[in-house]
């Protein structure tokens, strides 16, 4: 079974960083894509920053040049370190992985979310 925990949020104020961590576990053959997603009440879930297994990044508009997103391979594990913030990064952030496991099913898998409050 695979797991995603995301860990790192809070509440900031405006112009304040945060750094969200998300640590993939389990039968776990290998990792493709990992990315952040956030979804406010109401919306669809967006894609904020995704990042290749070879480093390669993409981010969405409304956060080029703030949030850099990360991996570490050998740990499972994506991060994305959020500057700049403003109140309207307020939303709950999912991690997604695009991974094979070792009975060699290819699919994404969700964490559950951590909540990011962006408020004086």
């Amino acid at each position: 079974q695979v797991q995603l925990v995301e860990s790192g949020g809070g509440l900031v104020q405006p112009g304040g960083s945060l750094r969200l961590s998300c640590a993939a576990s389990g039968s776990i053959f290998s990792i493709y894509a990992m990315g952040w997603y956030h979804q406010a009440p109401g919306k669809q879930r967006e894609l904020v920053a995704v990042i290749t297994r070879g480093g390669s990044t993409a981010y969405a508009d409304s956060v080029e040049g703030r949030f850099t997103i990360s991996r570490d391979n050998a740990k499972n594990t994506v991060y994305l370190q959020m500057n700049s913030l403003k109140p309207e990064d307020t939303d709950v952030y999912y991690c997604n992985a695009d991974l094979e496991t070792m009975r060699g099913t290819r699919m994404d898998y969700w964490g559950k979310g951590t909540l990011v409050t962006v408020s004086s």
